[in-house]
């Protein structure tokens, strides 16, 4: 009589690797979203009423954000309880992996540990930003994130959360690639060392990309502060004045 194979899992696998994977190509594109405000106010206005429908349906729906934003949060929470599965459950297990890191010297160990630590921090600080964008949905944009950063006092969190969601989204991204076996071709060895080359690279751009963006919320928030709640209008669509 054979035995019943247990798939189940490789299914947690295939469903952990996948949310993961929707979540760091989210996170890549929400950058480059947010750092619109490098270009220009109207810029940054334009892509938050993308964001909520004013293009396909000739007004914003700010619902649609906290649609998104819930959206996230469930993968982010289904990621996360599949990835706990692989978590040191006791002491022992614990002491394991201690003497394993000591014993080995090896770079992709070192990056799992790594991946744990931040993806446990990510957990927390992604959850205050997502449940702020729900419950708030309408107070995006140049002036309204602006003083989100800066006179909410949310500049702090955002820092921490923008190097730990960066190091853990670029080193899951490496870790499917290996597992996966993506882009590694026949010279496996090779190909490895360009994929840790492309991970440091990829985080190393979205870290100043991100640093630079927060500055510049930071900078708008500091010269806003006396016009807290004030919203950005863009010259073509502000009302004329008749003499």
């Amino acid at each position: 009589m054979t035995k019943k194979i247990n798939r189940w899992p490789a299914w947690f696998d295939i469903i952990q690797g996948t949310t993961g994977l929707i979540l760091v190509i989210f996170m890549w594109a929400h950058m480059f979203f947010v750092s619109s405000i490098l270009i220009s106010h109207d810029a940054m206005y334009r892509v938050a009423r993308m964001f909520e429908g004013e293009p396909l349906f000739g007004k914003p729906y700010p619902i649609l954000v906290s649609l998104v934003a819930a959206g996230i949060f469930i993968l982010l929470l289904v990621h996360a309880l599949l990835a706990l599965r692989k978590f040191p459950a006791n002491v022992k297990q614990y002491q394991a992996i201690h003497q394993h890191l000591s014993r080995f010297k090896h770079g992709d160990t070192w990056l799992w540990a790594v991946q744990v630590i931040s993806g446990f921090l990510l957990l927390f600080l992604a959850s205050v930003h997502l449940y702020q964008l729900m419950l708030n949905p309408a107070d995006i944009g140049p002036y309204a994130s602006a003083d989100r950063v800066w006179s909410g006092r949310m500049w702090p969190l955002y820092i921490v959360l923008l190097f730990v969601v960066e190091i853990h989204g670029g080193i899951g991204f490496y870790r499917l690639a290996i597992k996966w076996g993506w882009f590694l071709g026949k010279d496996v060895k090779k190909n490895r060392r360009r994929l840790q080359v492309v991970k440091y690279s990829i985080t190393l751009f979205f870290l100043v990309l991100g640093i630079v963006t927060l500055q510049a919320y930071m900078k708008i928030g500091y010269e806003h502060q006396s016009r807290v709640g004030e919203r950005y209008v863009p010259d073509l669509i502000q009302p004329k004045i008749e003499h």
